[in-house]
């Protein structure tokens, strides 16, 4: 793997959350594929039970989203990358996360794993 087919990837990820339907999920992740979605989390495995998951955790492909990613480091077939989806417009909603993907040679993933961040609450907000 390199950048730019990492990035490609990650492009295709934010797509197909974007596409009715989970066809693209085939094409991006092997069959046997691993996704955690933390890193203290069970992974999903298959992509029977990770297309299920996909279905089960977004609102569907209208659902309202800014995405931003930058390829922090590929070597070999790992890549890691910075995420940043902000849900809502008005965004209400944040995370920034760290996704870990190990990768086929055909460029579909074996292993996905995030870690997901949300900013903590203002002092205001706490009360």
């Amino acid at each position: 793997m390199d950048r730019n087919r990492v990035a490609a990837w990650i492009a295709a990820y934010e797509q197909a959350w974007r596409t009715p339907g989970t066809a693209a999920l085939g094409t991006m992740f092997a069959p046997d594929a691993s996704y955690r979605q933390g890193p203290y989390r069970e992974p999903v495995v298959g992509l029977p039970a990770i297309t299920r998951m996909w279905d089960s955790e977004r609102d569907g492909p209208d659902e309202v989203f800014e995405m931003t990613s930058e390829v922090v480091a590929v070597d070999g077939d790992t890549a890691v990358a910075r995420v940043r989806v902000r849900y809502g417009d008005p965004a209400d909603q944040e995370w920034l996360d760290l996704w870990i993907m190990r990768f086929a040679e055909d460029g579909r993933c074996l292993s996905f794993e995030e870690w997901p961040f949300a900013p903590e609450k203002r002092a205001a907000d706490a009360g």
